[in-house]
């Protein structure tokens, strides 16, 4: 069966399901890592990406948003020169009802209400403001780092702004 659009899971509905070991067969995250570029050395400027409304980021779109800014990263600013930091953890396990579905269905079709379903896919819970990406580079790499977080906000389900956490007053000019 075709996997459900991402716009079914991203408002929140239900009360929060993450207590793992009760439930058995969750598909795996597809995150690979959480830190990426230079782990040890300090910036002076730090660039994050805010989501403006509640929602749930499924994991592919997390990965996606992940992907997308260190590719962006490696090859505007190079492999030492930042550090991005993903600050969500898909927690959320998404559970789906499956219906009957083909010729003869329509009758069928409408299951039980409110049952359980079967867990399909993981996402991370995110309030209004919070911080999804953060990177810290130097001055010199700040553009890059902007657009970066621009094209990863595309990925995901609400609407994103950048917000300067540190680093002002040396990117003023740019």
């Amino acid at each position: 069966m075709a996997r459900k659009p991402g716009s079914m899971y991203r408002n929140i509905t239900q009360r929060s399901s993450t207590r793992k070991e009760y439930m058995g067969g969750i598909p795996g995250i597809k995150v690979v890592q959480y830190d990426m570029g230079n782990l040890h050395a300090e910036f002076p400027v730090s660039v994050s990406l805010i989501v403006h409304e509640s929602c749930q980021i499924r994991h592919n779109a997390l990965e996606s948003a992940r992907i997308a800014v260190n590719k962006k990263m490696i090859l505007g600013a190079g492999v030492q020169n930042y550090h991005v930091k993903l600050r969500v953890y898909p927690h959320e396990v998404l559970r789906e009802n499956k219906q009957a579905t083909g010729a003869g269905a329509d009758r069928v079709s409408q299951g039980m209400r409110q049952a359980f379903g079967k867990a399909v896919s993981t996402a991370a819970r995110v309030k209004a403001g919070q911080r999804v990406i953060t990177i810290e580079t130097s001055p010199q790499h700040f553009l890059n780092a902007k657009k970066s977080l621009k094209s990863a906000g595309y990925k995901l389900p609400s609407h994103c702004s950048l917000v300067v956490d540190r680093g002002e007053e040396l990117v003023k000019n740019l």
